[in-house]
């Protein structure tokens, strides 16, 4: 999160707000939006496909009208993809790479790919960095002390990230933040 910030804090300046045209100067922050994507898709099951005829696929025979679902957040997680360390974050895996998750490149595929994307890939996308740099910018931000929060001892400042899996992913447990306004 401080990479990010400094990184933010660099192109915005004493401009005092963002604007889309810092947003496109931030690749560290468009890193941290595509590492985040990769670990917690929005949605971990894509919409099921069905092939119009047989198959085969890394080997597997599929049958034709064979009710097929991607599993987005396994593709995300695969260390044959990313390497033995997949279930970490780390945005630095995205500095030097043109994966994107646009639906051309299958080992990110949050939003889905091909026909069947979400077409509404690209206002999302732009909503999200506009979010996330405008709040990364204005505040600073902690883990709130959360007295026996369940997983960890009382009176300690961690984060559970265990997930709930539905139409769409959220936290199990919320997410406990302090936001500190940069400027009074």
């Amino acid at each position: 999160m401080r990479k990010a910030q400094h990184e933010l804090r660099a192109v915005v300046g004493a401009a005092g707000h963002v604007t889309e045209d810092d947003v496109d100067k931030l690749p560290y922050l468009k890193a941290v939006l595509k590492e985040t994507l990769r670990l917690h898709p929005p949605i971990p099951l894509l919409v099921p496909r069905e092939p119009v005829a047989n198959v085969e696929i890394l080997g597997y025979s599929v049958p034709a009208r064979t009710r097929v679902v991607i599993n987005a957040s396994a593709i995300g997680r695969d260390p044959a993809t990313w390497g033995e360390h997949a279930e970490e974050f780390s945005p630095e895996r995205f500095m030097d790479s043109n994966v994107d998750y646009m639906g051309h490149n299958f080992e990110l595929v949050p939003f889905g790919a091909g026909r069947r994307g979400c077409p509404g890939v690209v206002f999302a996308v732009q909503t999200i960095e506009m979010a996330l740099a405008s709040l990364l910018f204005h505040f600073d931000w902690e883990v709130a002390t959360v007295a026996g929060r369940r997983g960890s001892p009382a009176g300690t400042s961690s984060l559970d990230m265990s997930e709930i899996n539905g139409l769409s992913v959220r936290l199990k447990y919320g997410l406990p933040l302090v936001a500190k306004p940069r400027f009074p």
